[in-house]
């Protein structure tokens, strides 16, 4: 059915997160020491790193909130997207939103299972002072672009003289599968909820034939009109 393609896009998205975190974990070392150059290029890298925040390495509330809200979030995203393959919604919106759907399952994973079944995911001292590890494993990172670095100027307000680095974070396949979800949906937004052209053309062909029964009934034909002004006029 037409409706698989959309759940194999999530569950392709899924896929290629899990098996290249799995693949980072068992044959790369952590930092810098393990740093690969892809293709040789010194701006594009893998570099593997354990994060517990939000993609690209945000860290914005404690780690069991984040899994808790990610599940949660996951929960409400799978509702609307069956939802608009039901209504058969835009092909385009529809595949953006398995892209994310696919990104946050791939990152839940981490949270969830990562902290239990992988050795090194939490470190011991956090550990002793978790009740348990469900819920707190950290995300794999290891894409890395850092394509070239320079200095604020000293007139820019807050950190001008500072040194910056562009492209600093570090992120994996499922933040670049919610991040390009996210992007296409505001790129492509009003392609994919503008009426389609048939229906508007429609409407156009439809509304002069409504029309003209009403225009009928308020305006009698001249020939009704005659009609009545000769009766009146004859001779009793």
């Amino acid at each position: 059915m037409k409706y698989k393609k959309y759940y194999g896009l999530v569950l392709l998205v899924i896929l290629i997160d899990q098996v290249t975190k799995l693949l980072v974990y068992n044959y790369m070392d952590m930092g810098y020491r393990g740093e690969i150059r892809i293709f040789g290029l010194s701006w594009a890298r893998l570099h593997y790193i354990l994060n517990e925040g939000m993609a690209f390495g945000l860290t914005i509330i404690p780690k069991l909130a984040l899994s808790l809200f990610r599940l949660a979030a996951i929960a409400v995203l799978l509702y609307f997207f069956s939802m608009q393959i039901r209504q058969k919604a835009h092909t385009g919106f529809i595949a953006c939103l398995a892209l994310i759907l696919g990104g946050a399952i791939g990152n839940a994973i981490d949270s969830v299972f990562y902290g239990v079944f992988l050795d090194g995911n939490i470190d011991p001292e956090t550990l002793a002072n978790i009740p348990t590890a469900w819920l707190h494993g950290q995300v794999i990172d290891m894409l890395y672009f850092p394509m070239f670095d320079s200095t604020f100027p000293t007139w820019f307000p807050f950190v001008g003289g500072k040194d910056f680095l562009f492209f600093s974070a570090i992120f994996n396949v499922a933040d670049s599968a919610i991040f390009l979800g996210a992007i296409s949906l505001l790129i492509f937004s009003q392609r994919f909820f503008q009426e389609p052209e048939d229906t508007i053309t429609e409407l156009k062909d439809e509304s002069p034939v409504e029309a003209a029964p009403i225009a009928q009934a308020e305006h009698p034909t001249s020939q009704e009109d005659h009609t009545t002004t000769t009766i009146e006029d004859s001779p009793n």
